[in-house]
């Protein structure tokens, strides 16, 4: 592989997803239609239409125009679009409906009926974002965003000076973050950590070690805590517990996500599936109450958990992560913060402690059948890679959009973790499109190295395998 050709095609795509070409044609509206010229490595080359959804350059392709440039490529491959969803499968041979690779054939804005549909690749479920829109001839194309299709093909994707974008389909996608950040595209999140959780081993960090708050990602600490209380014979799987007042009316606010009622009972394994797949509020509270005896006794226990693990800009207000205010009469709003670096080690050591974790959270849907009630994962890399184990998603106002992920990579018969945190992205679309590219870079790094300067994070402390092993060492002493 040509590292050189690599580092400098995804240089480009780096340009590309900050400012893409300009369109042909120009409204001023939500939507932007245009067209560019796409080549490939085949020599084929033809008319796409592009969209620009929002602002001028966040530019999504046709996938019907791409299917017809890339058919006779070894990454070709056949579409069904409806009104509501998108069937790709790869390695097909796409069927044209005779309205591909010409210039829009309206100078009306086209409808965009959904930014969110149905999509899925070789009959499983995908979660990406895309535009779906009915064109006058009356058939529907789908639009993706440059970098999602790049990576679901697992292609180069290259633009010219002359305005040509070019497809490399022998070339696999090639992430670099270093790259990335120098173009700005980072600008748009609080902190990013990308790292071997096995290892300690940091591959990329920009802005690692500020303090952030951290929404629904607080719950990896209730989960810790939680599989400690398991651990010590506190609480078991299979134990019942009783649904409190204020866990019912945690569920019947706006923040509810599972229908609790007081007096109801559910089991502790319930409540962990609940809390980790659709981050349910309520069954954080009723674990923080079960094992402490109430969520303050529950949050000094984080507190403390934290200061144990050396997560030194980790600070909780509670078990779920929900803005906090005081009781005081001009009351303040607190959130849960933390640190990329201190997510890093915390995830680090739940995996590594309690490995079973990733039984529950790479789960994409089940029931909680004391309540006969289906619950889904929210995240979306387990639907997109299947490397992916999980492991927690996290939004409010000022958190925004956080994701932490975890990969599982085999070496020479070891299996090792890698972890990508990313907090503070501007909604759950980037969140996934940010986290989905880092998370094949970990990939990357771990099998090819990392591609920056070692030397740039030499200041940061974050060996996670020799701080688990210097946190069970204690524990052993006490």
């Amino acid at each position: 592989m040509n590292t050189i050709l690599q580092k400098t095609g995804f240089l480009i795509l780096t340009v590309l997803l900050v400012s893409f070409m300009l369109p042909v044609r120009v409204w001023a509206s939500f939507e932007i239609p245009g067209t560019c010229q796409v080549q490939t490595d085949s020599g084929a080359a033809d008319t796409v239409k592009t969209l620009d959804y929002s602002y001028a350059h966040n530019t999504y392709l046709s996938l019907r125009d791409m299917a017809m440039v890339l058919k006779d490529t070894e990454k070709s491959f056949s579409l069904e679009i409806t009104q509501n969803s998108v069937s790709l499968t790869t390695e097909a041979v796409y069927t044209p409906t005779g309205t591909e690779n010409s210039s829009w054939e309206s100078d009306e804005n086209p409808d965009i009926p959904l930014r969110r549909n149905e999509f899925q690749i070789n009959g499983q479920k995908a979660v990406y974002h895309t535009l779906i829109t009915r064109l006058p001839s009356g058939d529907y194309d789908c639009f993706m965003m440059t970098t999602d299709l790049a990576m679901l093909l697992d292609v180069t994707i290259i633009s010219s000076e002359e305005g040509l974008l070019w497809v490399d389909t022998k070339e696999p996608f090639y992430a670099s973050p270093a790259d990335l950040e120098d173009a700005g595209y980072f600008y748009g999140v609080n902190g990013v950590l990308v790292g071997d959780a096995t290892t300690g081993d940091v591959f990329f960090a920009y802005q690692s070690d500020e303090p952030y708050p951290i929404a629904s990602t607080s719950k990896l600490m209730t989960c810790l805590l939680t599989m400690e209380a398991i651990s010590s014979g506190q609480i078991t799987p299979s134990q019942s517990v009783i649904i409190s007042d204020a866990v019912e009316r945690l569920a019947a606010s706006s923040d509810g996500v599972i229908p609790l009622k007081a007096g109801d009972e559910i089991t502790i394994q319930e409540l962990m599936t609940g809390l980790l797949l659709p981050s349910s509020n309520e069954c954080a509270l009723c674990l923080a109450q079960t094992i402490a005896g109430s969520e303050e006794a529950f949050v000094q226990m984080m507190n403390h958990k934290a200061g144990e693990l050396g997560l030194s800009q980790a600070v909780f207000y509670n078990s779920h992560g929900l803005p906090s205010y005081t009781e005081d009469p001009i009351s303040s709003k607190r959130q849960n913060r933390m640190s990329a670096e201190d997510m890093f080690r915390l995830s680090s050591y739940l995996l590594e402690v309690y490995p079973q974790v990733t039984e529950i959270t790479s789960m994409k849907e089940t029931t909680l059948e004391s309540l006969d009630f289906k619950v889904q994962n929210g995240n979306p890399l387990l639907y997109n890679m299947s490397q992916v184990t999980g492991l927690k998603t996290g939004t409010t106002n000022k958190a925004g959009a956080c994701l932490v992920t975890s990969l599982t990579v085999e070496d020479e018969g070891q299996t090792h973790d890698l972890v990508v945190v990313v907090l503070g992205s501007e909604d759950s679309m980037e969140r996934g499109r940010i986290s989905g590219l880092l998370a094949r870079y970990a990939i990357q790094a771990f099998y090819e190295g990392p591609e920056i300067d070692r030397e740039s994070l030499e200041n940061l402390p974050v060996n996670a395998q020799a701080a688990v092993d210097r946190i069970i060492r204690d524990a052993m002493k006490r």
